[in-house]
């Protein structure tokens, strides 16, 4: 099976077990938020990965660059969303921290 540059990549390993973690921690949130937070931190770490293996394929540095801009701003909207849901008492704050520091 041929493997792809980005699946090499130690930055796309780290935001794909990124995305299953936030996964696993939204799966305990209130059901009222399946079509709000849960929707969106889950599509947005999700892009975080998605970007970079989009990007890696790409032919110039700028849209390489582009796409790599694209991946860290999906980060910072993960955290802001984050942010909401330990405020919302959603996460614990063990959880919390752990994702933060990823």
């Amino acid at each position: 099976m041929y493997i792809f540059s980005f699946e090499k990549l130690e930055v796309w390993i780290e935001a794909k077990n990124f995305s299953k973690t936030i996964y696993a921690i939204t799966s305990k949130f209130p059901e009222t938020e399946k079509f709000g937070l849960i929707s969106q931190l889950r599509r947005a770490s999700i892009s975080i990965a998605s970007n970079m293996a989009e990007g890696s394929a790409r032919k110039s540095f700028k849209d390489k660059a582009h796409f790599t801009s694209m991946a860290f701003s999906s980060a910072v909207e993960v955290l802001n969303q984050f942010i909401l849901s330990f405020e919302l008492t959603f996460v614990t704050e063990t959880d919390y921290l752990h994702l933060r520091n990823q």
